[in-house]
């Protein structure tokens, strides 16, 4: 079964480009658009992993990890931070890595494969 990796965007470009990636590289996917809304996907989607835009509306990326870290089962889920905001890497300090919009997909896609194979090792 592949991995499935939550797509959290409000741009539905970004969410687009990033499903086609990963489904072009043969990863399960599901997305949503807000914070709010990642929540319910990620109980009911159970992912492997989280792409997560900070700056949304309704809900913005660091209040979504704080709740997503608190959820049971998804303490552990590695998450990418992909933001067009400087500062990034400062915003979610346990994220496995903090990619700046426009990124490079193969670089996107290495540290995907490379989390997950830490993770099934943890």
């Amino acid at each position: 079964m592949p991995h499935k990796v939550l797509v959290i965007d409000d741009d539905p470009y970004i969410v687009k480009y990033l499903i086609d990636i990963l489904t072009d590289n043969g990863y399960a996917t599901c997305s949503a658009s807000n914070g709010a809304e990642g929540l319910e996907v990620l109980k009911r989607e159970k992912p492997d992993l989280v792409t997560l835009d900070l700056e949304m509306p309704e809900e913005w990326g660091p209040r979504f990890y704080r709740k997503m870290v608190k959820e049971p089962g998804f303490e552990n889920t590695p998450v990418i931070v992909i933001s067009g905001l400087p500062g990034i890497h400062l915003a979610i300090k346990n994220a496995v890595a903090s990619l700046k919009k426009p990124f490079d997909p193969n670089a996107l896609l290495e540290i995907i494969k490379s989390s997950l194979v830490e993770k099934e090792h943890a």
